[in-house]
C-alpha cells in the first residue's frame, strides 16, 4: 500500500516538474524574440525559425516527461 502511494507522488512530481519547465522555456523563448522584434523589426524573418525550433525542443522535454510517467510502475 505504501508503495504504491510514492509511485503516485513521483509520477505526480515527474508530471508537475515536466509541466511546468517547458511552459516557463517556451514563454522565455518567445518573450526574448518579441523583446528582439521589438529593438529591430528587419530581423523577424531571421528571428521565426530559430524561435520555433527552440519552442519545439522545450516542448519535446514535455513529451518525454510523459513518455517516462508511463514508464514508472
Amino acid at each position: 500500500m505504501e508503495h504504491e502511494s510514492i509511485v503516485a507522488l513521483s509520477k505526480a512530481f515527474t508530471m508537475a516538474i515536466g509541466g511546468l519547465t517547458p511552459a516557463l522555456a517556451i514563454g522565455k523563448i518567445v518573450s526574448k524574440a518579441m523583446e528582439s522584434i521589438g529593438r529591430n523589426p528587419e530581423s523577424a524573418g531571421k528571428l521565426f525559425v530559430p524561435m520555433l525550433l527552440g519552442a519545439a525542443f522545450a516542448e519535446a522535454i514535455a513529451i518525454y516527461c510523459l513518455v517516462v510517467v508511463f514508464t514508472l510502475k
